[in-house]
């Protein structure tokens, strides 16, 4: 049930669910080395005054505020990182977003969203709002989780995006939208298609598709606890192969139903 990489976790503040992404824990690898290499790819690109939405773990900051002159990072609940551990051009700020209480309209170059928006109800005002505070011809950073590489539902996540659609979300409020995807070499795609056997020996016990057909709520808690528990499996079972996966096993290409993330890259 290993989803895809989610910095931004719907989730109580003493709880560490499977979706706030931990690189201290070695059955995180596969999703990790993938967040990183999102990170390193947005790094090519940031400068001026960066935000990002959903700092998480805050392991990203080094990345983005290296080439930014001001970087604000803004999440629902405290990163496990120390403030004082940022460089000193860093801010850190707890919001629930939408809105962007305080940050004023053309005020921000880049805007750096990874994960977040398949957690956000109004997912409409949460693009609308990252436009209004984006100078004209700023950039939006984004990357979700693509649904034709899925292989559960994950009752977390509001909703999961094609490519067309999250394409046609961004092109309401946006100039235009580079259409990107993370992709995996053949050594990523044998832990997914092991990840994909172990998920479906539990999921052939769902006879009527109940995954699908209850409220989300209600499967948070064991989703998680079962893609916690099958993360570490896959660990123990695999651990060459796991703790061998390296950022580089990854690459950015044009998006296609083969990529496991979206990277969609939106001017102003």
């Amino acid at each position: 049930m290993t989803c895809s990489v989610c910095i931004l976790a719907t989730q109580t503040p003493n709880m560490q669910t499977a979706e706030r992404v931990s690189a201290q824990d070695l059955s995180d690898n596969y999703v990790f080395q993938r967040s990183v290499l999102a990170y390193v790819e947005a790094a090519k690109q940031v400068k001026g005054a960066v935000l990002e939405v959903g700092y998480g773990e805050g392991y990203g900051v080094k990345y983005l505020a290296g080439n930014a002159d001001s970087y604000l990072g803004v999440d629902k609940y405290p990163s496990p990182a120390h403030e004082k551990e940022f460089p000193a051009n860093v801010k850190v700020k707890l919001m629930n977003v939408p809105p962007l209480e305080g940050i004023a309209d053309s005020s921000l170059d880049f805007v750096v969203s990874f994960q977040v928006i398949e957690h956000i109800e109004d997912d409409n005002l949460y693009v609308k709002e990252i436009a209004r505070v984006l100078k004209p011809g700023g950039k939006y950073i984004v990357t979700t989780p693509n649904i034709k590489m899925s292989i559960t539902r994950n009752p977390w996540h509001v909703r999961e995006y094609t490519i067309e659609q999250l394409k046609t979300l961004l092109g309401k409020y946006f100039s235009t939208v580079e259409a990107k995807g993370v992709f995996g070499n053949q050594k990523i795609m044998d832990y997914y298609n092991k990840n994909k056997a172990s998920v479906e020996k539990i999921t052939r016990f769902d006879i009527f598709k109940l995954q699908y057909r209850l409220p989300r709520w209600m499967l948070q808690i064991p989703y998680d606890f079962m893609n916690r528990r099958n993360r570490k499996k896959l660990l123990q079972q695999n651990t060459g192969l796991v703790s061998d996966i390296k950022m580089e096993d990854y690459f950015i290409a044009e998006a296609k139903d083969g990529c496991f993330d979206l990277f969609y890259i939106a001017t102003k």
